[in-house]
């Protein structure tokens, strides 16, 4: 299998540069280290100096002040080779979590349109339960799981969750992770703040269950079908974006979250930064 090579690049000209530095060595030990133990990927991730200049055969993940509307993070270019934008400011670090879903997303899925057959959900008196049909679900590897308080930090940066393949499995397996940290303890657990999305194939339609905030019950809407010549994830991301100003969603309670997480985070990688300039004095 050959090695896909992913870009950071920063759009903005906002982003401190150490942290975008740090935000792409993150995520490279996440795609090395982390999602090869349960997915067949095999790819690298690094900074690259100037959007303006992307080398052959990398991927970009772009860093944008805003999407346009109705477009979401996810696309395919002229030649049909996936690249992903994503909101990032320089007030917030949030953005690295959403660089990091976007990265997993486009190598688990790089065309958008992989399906998963697995055991049909529904919600029941506001819980989400296991029906008794099928779905072909979009495998999005980290919707379901994508609110901060549900990320992990790499070298004090924060990155998403993500799921496993057992996510499908038709029952829990002991000893078995349906996502990468943990937090997903049985198949098809939607957590607080995420959501999934999946082909309903007897009415032929885009469906998706939202659980967008965590102090009201978790909905189920119809997306209808999607329009010809455009992949799922990238129709069902602009459809998330018209609806929410965003490719991916997180919750009241992920925000409440956010600034307690980042601080701390951010004060590893201070820490982190102490230690590498203290290495560096051992070189001169």
């Amino acid at each position: 299998m050959s090695l896909i090579q992913v870009g950071l690049a920063d759009k903005t000209g906002e982003i401190d540069a150490d942290l975008l530095q740090a935000a792409a060595a993150a995520l490279n030990i996440q795609v090395t280290r982390d999602l090869t133990q349960f997915w067949n990927v095999q790819a690298s991730v690094r900074c690259l100096p100037s959007p303006t200049k992307i080398p052959a055969g990398v991927w970009p993940i772009f860093l944008v002040k805003k999407l346009p509307p109705g477009e979401g993070g996810f696309h395919m270019d002229k030649h049909n080779q996936p690249y992903a934008e994503v909101i990032a400011s320089a007030s917030s670090a949030e953005w690295t979590i959403d660089a990091s879903h976007e990265t997993l997303e486009m190598l688990v899925d790089p065309y958008g349109n992989r399906l998963q057959n697995s055991t049909s959900i529904e919600i029941n008196n506001g819980k989400i339960e296991d029906g008794t049909g099928e779905f072909a679900y979009l495998v999005e590897a980290c919707d379901p799981c994508e609110a901060d308080d549900y990320s992990y930090a790499i070298q004090g940066v924060s990155v998403s969750d993500f799921l496993t393949p057992h996510f499908y499995d038709p029952v829990q397996t002991p000893g078995t992770r349906c996502s990468f940290t943990g937090a997903i303890k049985s198949p098809r657990q939607i957590l607080p703040g995420g959501y999934i999305s999946w082909v309903n194939q007897q009415a032929d339609e885009v469906q998706q269950l939202l659980w967008v905030d965590p102090g009201q019950p978790p909905t189920i809407q119809n997306l209808g079908p999607v329009p010809p010549g455009m992949s799922l994830r990238e129709w069902v991301d602009n459809e998330m974006c018209k609806r929410n100003g965003k490719a991916t969603v997180r919750g009241p309670k992920a925000k409440r979250l956010n600034k307690e997480l980042m601080d701390r985070r951010g004060t590893k990688r201070a820490n982190m930064e102490s230690i590498a300039q203290a290495r560096a004095k051992l070189y001169r």
